[in-house]
């Protein structure tokens, strides 16, 4: 029923990723999680050639010119498969978003345009060995010479990294600036000296190409800086956007995915002589999850139309991402306890999920973050603006006493 959120064409697009998702061999997930394979290149183009990548931006660039909810849709198809898969997904998004919104017409002819049609291959550097929470303690720098800038650092838990033909990079390019003012963001080609290293034993999320990238001294033209000289605050601000409007909606994918094979599961295991959906132990736990999944999944699409819509969407898109990642962990986590010791083997991929969420709650900013953000803007909205709505504090029966007992030091 949730498809009524849908208008017609966002619907076929929906149902473009649901027929990918379906294509999708379950021996390329089998050899990903064996780490057989680092870097699924094969899957990144088919999405491309199914048209599925870039949905949000321009046709002029090879997107599909549509929105978020449409996105969101796709996403959380794919995402079903697990993180991995889910994750090289939306790459396209969140560094389409940065070129898309910021960059140069030849740096959207260079890179976007060949990325979104499947022919470039991309990953984003932001964590850093020092603390991935803390981004504007970033030390990573691009020191201006000439025409180019010469980049010094390294980025870790690099999603597609090994297969990466380019990386959008966050760097300081101002050393006495404030934080939020000393940030530039860059272009850097794999072939100009980046150093990759596939070195992470994952608990999950695996065969997605995670690895470290190094840079050492490494030249980068001038006209590979995305958007404005120290403008990396802002281009950041605006890419947190998709960073975890995607995750949220990947999210409600995985979740989702999990407790389909538990429910099912439940009609076919018999104990004490009954089908084990038949005790309110089982069925409430199914109820409780998909209540969680489809309440997260409309805050998900909310949350995608105010970003359509360019509202100052940072709270909502907090509120998804927390909400939608701890939904599909609860989710999952009754998936195991619906399953019993069989969901705690590998005959079912409850037990991969359950790895794969895991992540959900710590990338693209951590929930405490997201909880941080959101009491951080709803103060705002509720202390620093204007009363809009009614006054309740006088609906209290002694109201009238409020000079005399309101006493608050």
């Amino acid at each position: 029923m949730w498809e009524i959120l849908l208008n017609e064409e966002e619907k076929k697009i929906w149902k473009r990723a649901r027929e990918f998702a379906k294509s999708v061999d379950p021996e390329l997930l089998k050899r990903m999680d064996r780490e057989e394979i680092k870097y699924p290149r094969e899957f990144v183009k088919e999405a491309a050639d199914r048209k599925l990548l870039g949905i949000r931006f321009d046709p002029k660039w090879s997107g599909q010119g549509s929105t978020w909810p449409a996105e969101c849709a796709a996403i959380e198809e794919v995402s079903t498969m697990g993180s991995s898969l889910g994750c090289l997904f939306i790459l396209p998004s969140i560094i389409g978003e940065a070129i898309h919104s910021f960059g140069s017409e030849d740096q959207k002819r260079k890179f976007l345009a060949p990325m979104l049609r499947g022919e470039l291959t991309y990953a984003e550097g932001l964590t850093e060995p020092r603390g991935g929470s803390d981004f504007f303690g970033t030390t990573t720098k691009a020191i201006r010479d000439g025409n180019e800038f010469v980049l010094t650092g390294q980025k870790r838990f690099v999603v597609g990294a090994e297969g990466a033909d380019f990386f959008l990079i966050y760097a300081k390019t101002d050393l006495d600036a404030k934080p939020h003012e000393s940030l530039s963001v860059f272009i850097v080609e794999r072939d100009r000296g980046v150093k990759v290293e596939y070195l992470y034993d994952l608990m999950g999320a695996r065969g997605g190409g995670t690895g470290r990238i190094v840079f050492d001294e490494v030249r980068i033209p001038k006209e590979n800086l995305v958007g404005p000289l120290n403008g990396g605050g802002m281009i950041f601000n605006r890419m947190m956007i998709p960073e975890r409007l995607t995750s949220a909606a990947g999210a409600v994918g995985t979740g989702r995915a999990a407790i389909e094979v538990a429910a099912r599961y439940s009609t076919k295991r018999k104990a004490f002589g009954k089908f084990i959906r038949e005790f309110q132990g089982v069925s409430f736990k199914i109820a409780d999850s998909v209540s969680a999944l489809d309440a997260a999944r409309a805050l998900v699409y909310t949350a995608g139309k105010a970003a359509d819509a360019k509202l100052d969407a940072r709270k909502i898109v907090s509120e998804a991402k927390k909400v939608a990642t701890e939904a599909a962990w609860l989710t999952v986590n009754n998936a195991m306890q619906i399953m019993g010791g069989i969901g705690y083997t590998k005959v079912f991929p409850i037990e991969r999920l359950m790895r794969d969420m895991r992540l959900g709650m710590i990338w693209t900013g951590t929930n405490e973050i997201m909880s941080l953000l959101i009491q951080h803007e709803y103060y705002k909205e509720v202390v620093k603006k204007e009363l809009l709505g009614r006054d309740i504090e006088k609906d209290a029966v002694e109201a009238d006493k409020g000079e005399t007992e309101k006493i608050y030091e």
